[in-house]
């Protein structure tokens, strides 16, 4: 049997997945958070604060913590050779080339995402930026419930990197976010973000392209969290036996 380990145990995310594991017949070997206690799973595995004995017994890692751990996380399983699927958010230049680096001696996949509705989403919206010329403005929204703590979320972002990916430009270099007084006219080419934040919405997003006296909307509504966890399940058995690399949820797919 299968064995999963949750970096982020008592997270939201982390217990969700533990819940779908358990659903799917697979073997949950444990899960770190901030401090150690308590059990996790239908067999009652430890939750620690030793990402390095986590990574030792699973079969495959799951990452839904923060940022400030992503570095230990990917040591622990460089060590012990075993591969990771990364779902956490909010990461900065720094995480993605650890990641880079991690990749080349295991199988990584890392996502702002792990809903396969987003992940076919972010497909549309790559070949509606590709075939629509700059003339078309693209603008992203997104919604998440009031404890979130970073903007624009992951999904968000890879919304933004699949537009960028059509256009063939880079998001870094054309992203609006925060307009707040004169801003002045919208910049062609750029591809604007907004987030709201409120009650207990689980992940709004929609995608719009609009033009001079039309415009097309590209969205999804996530109803619960256990579209995510069942997505990083799938993600992360597919990552198995996969050869050292950085991987995506598009590769899971075969998009």
């Amino acid at each position: 049997m299968t064995s999963i380990g949750i970096f982020g145990t008592r997270g939201r995310m982390g217990q969700a997945i533990a819940q779908v594991a358990a659903e799917a017949g697979l073997d949950v070997a444990g899960g770190t958070d901030g401090t150690a206690g308590g059990t996790i799973g239908a067999q009652g595995a430890a939750i620690t604060t030793d990402a390095a004995a986590l990574a030792r017994t699973a079969d495959i890692l799951i990452d839904f913590s923060v940022p400030s751990a992503l570095e230990s996380n990917l040591a622990a399983c460089i060590a012990a050779g075993k591969p990771l699927l990364i779902g956490t958010t909010g990461l900065a230049a720094a995480h993605h080339a650890a990641i880079d680096g991690a990749a080349q001696s295991i199988a990584v996949l890392q996502t702002g995402n792990t809903s396969l509705g987003v992940n076919l989403l972010a497909a549309l919206v790559r070949e509606a930026a590709q075939r629509l010329g700059d003339d078309w403005d693209i603008e992203i929204l997104e919604m998440h419930h009031k404890h979130k703590v970073d903007a624009p979320s992951g999904t968000a972002l890879l919304l933004g990197e699949a537009a960028a990916a059509g256009r063939n430009i880079t998001l870094a270099h054309h992203s609006a976010r925060g307009r707040d007084g004169m801003t002045g006219a919208r910049k062609t080419g750029d591809i604007g973000f907004a987030a709201l934040r409120g009650g207990s919405v689980a992940g709004d997003h929609m995608v719009i392209l609009a033009s001079e006296g039309e415009r097309i909307e590209l969205g999804h509504r996530a109803e619960n969290r256990t579209i995510f966890a069942k997505g990083a399940i799938r993600g992360a058995q597919w990552l198995l036996g996969r050869a050292p690399g950085r991987y995506s949820m598009a590769d899971v797919l075969g998009l």
